[in-house]
């Protein structure tokens, strides 16, 4: 039997405009972590800027304390959308499923899934996803991630017992 490795998140709202009262997406994601059972270990505000974007998650990939970074905003088609370009420059392996299953599934409901440029991927411990900034999109992609994100924890983990 395995034994599974805890989720411990931090969620990162990426938005000029958002703050800590009207941040709904970032609000829904600790939530829907929160019931799978995840550790919330801090949730922030950074802007759009692409170089302070790639410091921060370049800097949370860093700490012991997280393996989970969940993005929430940034992965459209505006000119300050650099949320992908950040993970990119950060990640060291993409995880190309989560974020085309991500696409597929939610583009069935909603057809501006398909302007998501939201990127998936692990570097060292920690595994980054992008997700839309709306709560609809968050909630819609989320629900697609959820039930594979707990064996990508264990396997990040280094944890690659399979139960039978």
């Amino acid at each position: 039997m395995s034994i599974n490795e805890k989720i411990r998140a931090i969620v990162v709202t990426v938005s000029d405009s958002r703050t800590e009262n009207d941040d709904a997406s970032g609000t829904m994601l600790i939530e829907m972590l929160s019931e799978i059972g995840a550790e919330i270990v801090e949730k922030i505000i950074v802007t759009d800027d692409f170089e302070n974007l790639r410091q921060t998650l370049y800097s949370l990939t860093e700490r012991e304390d997280a393996n989970l970074i969940v993005t929430t905003g940034g992965t459209g088609f505006a000119p300050r959308d650099n949320t992908p370009e950040a993970t990119r420059s950060v990640i060291e392996r993409e995880a190309p499923g989560l974020a085309e299953s991500m696409r597929l599934k939610t583009l069935k409901k909603t057809p501006t899934a398909m302007l998501s440029r939201g990127v998936c991927g692990i570097r060292g411990n920690t595994l980054i996803i992008n997700l839309p900034g709306s709560p609809n999109g968050v909630s819609e992609c989320f629900e697609v991630i959820k039930p594979v994100l707990p064996h990508a924890i264990n396997l990040i983990s280094r944890n690659t017992n399979h139960d039978e």
